[in-house]
Formats: structure tokens, C-alpha cells, sequence
């Protein structure tokens, strides 16, 4: 007796547990005390039933390897110069450097420096004589080490780009060796949001080099060390967007990476702009370039492109920066955002791009809601008709088995998915299996002349093994297919993985206290099944 009362209680609680978490996503508004007490979280729903965006980008990820070759070739310059090992040149390619010295003379010291200082090269030999040539080539495995952390960095930036954006309950999550999936629910303007996302965000500060001729740099005889780049201008005459060339040293100042904080601000001309704050490397290092450049131009350079290039008065010790270029309030705050996001290790390419409308998701929502309840309803009917009052108690179970499965669903923030609400319907028609073993367990033991109370557990007990076996293997299929699918198949493996063990508990658990409450009286000699 202690026992069925324990689970009176039991069922009760979970009842009310439930309806609490449905709550949220039944009622609106909620009273201004619910958030502060009960749950809040409602059932969150997925890109083909909210709307909204779908991408698959690929990371670029041997650009990354490109990027710390040319970084290499730079500190291997300052590393030969401090060990005095004379050199010609050093030029970087895709994923090795080629050096160049005077003579094979200075082959040990250099096998020394790259031991200790560069032992991601391996050293070989291409020519030797008068001038000697070294290919020097990143391993496999440091090449490999690169390549992945640009696949993780990537994703961690669009994902941090992404929460700035204001999106809820995105997808971003990675596919393969180099691709990332991206769904953004209830997003509208999806070109800004692939603006934002694909954006490498690589700042870069550089010195404008005004002593040589910006025209024959422009006819492809730029001075070693520089190059052309160009920037946007308004033409005060037309009004329209035209480039500007400018000729810039190649290797950077400094970089974005120093930045902590980027924020949107306005010029005298109420024009919108993006205010920097740097840290202490960063403020040390853009105070020293500023004091020992007074008077020339420094280019700010985003994804290779001059946004301006103003001419530095005096030393700027203050750790702050501002961009300007005409931007909109919208353009300046999604710039702001990259930048304090980071800036991509790598170039991404998308390689899908779907959008789904909002009013398509509501036909979905409203389709999904009536195969539910027409599927629903034929099964009520079915087990009332075929188990009478028996099948009232099914159907009961049935209707307590959607509100649990309902309720996980808000309380664990999955996201229900159209194939999701598939994953219901079946639900449905395998919460009933149960009470169908169960019940003609029943009418088998009546038939041999049993009590009541005798054929009801005896029906129980005979068929909870098979109910086992069989919502066990089922649940372990759906627990593979969350594993390994993907984006469909895991919103079906969810809310069937979570179908099933709301329906054991009710078919197993909840049918028998209520055939223990009808049978509490002893006198009862016939069952309606």
C-alpha cells in the first residue's frame, strides 16, 4: 500500500513538473512573478519551423599555413641578423621558405639556430656553390597542428561573432575535417548576417610610403618592401564610391590582435565611427610606433583594404584608435563587432547557403500540429472502441505521455525540428504498443479463469520483458542516429528517444496505479476490456 501511495505522489509531481515547463510555452503573457520562481525557457524551435538561415562554410585552412610562413620569414630575418649568419634573401611560398646565403660556410650555425629556435622546419638542401639556396619546409605535423586550430578557431570566432549578433539558439557546430554548419532561427536579414559571419577581419596598421611615386608604383614598379592598396572615397562631384591607391609598406606595424574592445562612436560630423581600446602590449607597442613616425601617415587596413590614413601629430600614448570611412551606424556596429569577435585564422567559403521564410515554417508548424492530432485522435478512438474502459486508461497514458515529452523537450532546451514532430507521430502509435501487449496479456488470463486482481498483474508482470526488449533496442537505434546524424536526423533521434521513455513510464507505471486505484475495491469481478 505504501508503495502505490509513493507513486500516486510520484505521478502527481511529475505532472506538475511538467505543466510547469509547458507553462512557458502555453501562456502569454506570463504574470510578472513566474520568471523569478518557475521556468521560463519555452520549447525552442528549429530552423524549418521557425525560419531563418542555413550555411555550410568551408575554412580555408591552408591560408593559415600561408599566413605563418610569411610570420616565419619575418622573425627568421631578426634570428640570422642576431646570430650573424649572412643571407641574401628569404622568400615564402606556400607552405616552406627558400634561403639564400652568400656560401655553404654557415650551414652548421644555421642547423643549430633551427634546432632550437625553428624545429617545425626541416632543412634541404636545393643548391650549393657560390650561393647557396635552402628550402626550408614546415613538417607534417606542425602543418597538420596549424590547419586544425584555424578549423577551431574559426569555428569559437563566428561563434562569438554570432552571439554579438543577437541571434537565439543558433546552431554552430563543426562538419568534417574543415566545415562548419551554421543555423541562425528567425534571422531576416541574411545578407548582413553572411556580411558578418564570412568577414576575415584582419586589421592591420601600416605606413604609407610617401617618398616614392605612388604612379610608377601603380605601373608595377612599386620599391621593395611595398605595395599598393587601395581604399573607398566619396567623389564630392558625383557622389559615388571611387578607389584610392595608396602605397603602403607590406609587413604590419601592429595588428588587430591586441585589441580588447571595439565600439561604434561619432566625429564632429556626426559621422559614424569604430573607437579601439588596445592592451598593454598593444598600447606599449602603438605608442612607440606613433612617437617614432610623427608626421607620417599610418594606414588602417581591414581584409586588405584602406579605410583611412591619417597623418600622425604627435605620440599617442592613450591605447586607443579610431577608424573612420564614411561607414553607416549599421556598418560600424557590425565592424565593431569582428573586431571585438577576432579575426578569422583563415578565409571561409560558403559552400551552402539555404534560407527558409517564416511563413513556410508556420504551414510546417500548422501541418506538423495536425498530423499530430489526427494520428492522436485515431488511436484514441481505436484503443476506446477495441479495450472500452481499458482503452480510457491507454488513452490516458497516451495524453500524459505528449505532455511529458512536451515538457523534456522545454526543460532540456531541445530545439523541435520538423522531423522532430515526425518523431511524435511515431511516438504516439509506439506509446500504445505497450498497453496493447499488456492488455491482451490480460484477456489471455481472464480466459483461463483468473480473478481480476489476478489476471491484471499477472498481464503486467508477463509482458514488461518484452515491453524492455523492445523499447530498448528501439532506444539504442536512436541514440546511434543522434550520435552520428546530423541537423533531420538528430531532431527525429530526439524527441523519439525521448517519446520512448515517457511512454514506458506511463504504459508501465501510470496504467497500473490507476487499475490498482479501480481495483482497490475488492468486490470488482468483471473488467471492461
Amino acid at each position: 500500500m505504501k508503495q502505490s501511495v509513493s507513486k500516486n505522489w510520484l505521478i502527481l509531481g511529475l505532472i506538475i513538473l511538467a505543466l510547469a515547463f509547458l507553462a512557458p510555452s502555453l501562456l502569454t503573457p506570463l504574470p510578472s512573478w513566474w520568471p523569478g520562481i518557475l521556468p521560463k525557457d519555452k520549447i525552442h524551435l528549429g530552423l524549418d519551423l521557425q525560419g531563418g538561415m542555413h550555411l555550410i562554410l568551408e575554412v580555408k585552412a591552408e591560408k593559415a599555413v600561408e599566413s605563418t610562413v610569411q610570420q616565419l620569414s619575418g622573425d627568421l630575418k631578426q634570428d640570422l641578423r642576431k646570430a650573424k649568419i649572412p643571407f641574401d634573401s628569404i622568400e615564402a611560398f606556400a607552405d616552406n621558405l627558400e634561403l639564400k646565403l652568400p656560401s655553404d660556410d654557415f650551414k652548421d650555425k644555421l642547423e643549430d639556430m633551427l634546432e632550437k629556435e625553428y624545429p617545425q622546419l626541416e632543412l634541404h638542401t636545393i643548391e650549393t656553390g657560390p650561393q647557396t639556396r635552402y628550402q626550408l619546409k614546415i613538417t607534417t605535423a606542425e602543418k597538420e597542428r596549424i590547419e586544425e586550430n584555424a578549423v577551431k578557431q574559426g569555428l569559437e570566432t563566428i561563434r562569438n561573432r554570432v552571439d554579438e549578433f543577437g541571434v537565439s539558439e543558433p546552431t554552430i557546430q563543426r562538419q568534417g575535417e574543415r566545415r562548419i554548419l551554421i543555423q541562425l532561427p528567425g534571422i531576416k536579414d541574411t545578407k548582413r548576417a553572411i556580411k558578418l559571419i564570412g568577414k576575415t577581419a584582419l586589421l592591420e596598421f601600416k605606413l604609407v610610403d610617401d617618398e616614392h611615386s605612388l604612379e610608377q608604383a601603380l605601373k608595377g614598379e612599386a620599391p621593395p618592401g611595398t605595395e599598393v592598396q587601395y581604399g573607398k572615397a566619396i567623389d564630392s562631384g558625383t557622389g559615388k564610391a571611387v578607389r584610392t591607391p595608396y602605397l603602403v609598406e607590406k609587413k604590419p606595424l601592429m595588428t588587430g590582435e591586441v585589441i580588447t574592445n571595439a565600439r561604434i562612436g561619432f566625429d564632429n560630423m556626426n559621422q559614424a565611427t569604430v573607437n579601439m581600446s588596445f592592451d598593454k602590449r598593444g598600447t606599449r607597442l602603438f605608442a612607440r610606433i606613433t612617437k617614432a613616425n610623427v608626421k607620417r601617415r599610418m594606414a588602417i587596413v581591414l581584409d586588405g583594404t584602406v579605410y583611412s590614413a591619417p597623418v600622425i601629430q604627435e605620440e599617442i600614448p592613450g591605447g586607443s584608435a579610431r577608424i573612420t570611412g564614411r561607414f553607416t551606424e549599421e556598418e560600424a556596429r557590425d565592424l565593431a563587432v569582428v573586431l571585438r569577435a577576432g579575426a578569422l585564422p583563415a578565409p571561409v567559403e560558403i559552400l551552402e547557403q539555404r534560407s527558409v521564410g517564416p511563413s513556410l515554417g508556420h504551414d510546417s508548424i500548422e501541418q506538423g500540429l495536425r498530423s499530430i492530432m489526427v494520428g492522436g485522435l485515431i488511436v484514441l478512438l481505436f484503443m476506446t472502441v477495441y479495450y472500452k474502459l481499458s482503452g480510457l486508461v491507454a488513452n490516458v497514458a497516451l495524453v500524459l505521455n505528449l505532455v511529458f515529452l512536451l515538457a523534456a523537450l522545454a526543460a532540456l532546451r531541445a530545439t523541435l525540428t520538423l522531423p522532430g514532430i515526425a518523431g511524435i507521430v511515431l511516438t504516439i502509435g509506439m506509446a500504445v504498443d505497450a498497453n496493447v501487449l499488456i492488455f491482451e496479456r490480460i484477456r489471455e488470463e481472464l480466459a483461463l479463469g483468473k480473478t481480476v486482481r489476478a489476471a491484471v498483474d499477472s498481464g503486467y508482470s508477463k509482458a514488461f520483458l518484452t515491453i524492455m526488449d523492445a523499447n530498448v533496442t528501439t532506444l539504442i537505434a536512436a541514440v546511434v542516429l543522434f550520435q552520428f546524424g546530423t541537423g533531420a536526423v538528430k531532431g527525429f533521434a530526439v524527441t523519439l528517444s525521448l517519446g520512448i521513455l515517457a511512454s514506458m513510464f506511463t504504459a508501465i507505471v501510470v496504467t497500473r496505479v490507476i487499475f490498482d486505484l479501480a481495483l482497490s475495491n475488492r468486490r470488482v469481478k468483471r473488467l471492461s476490456i
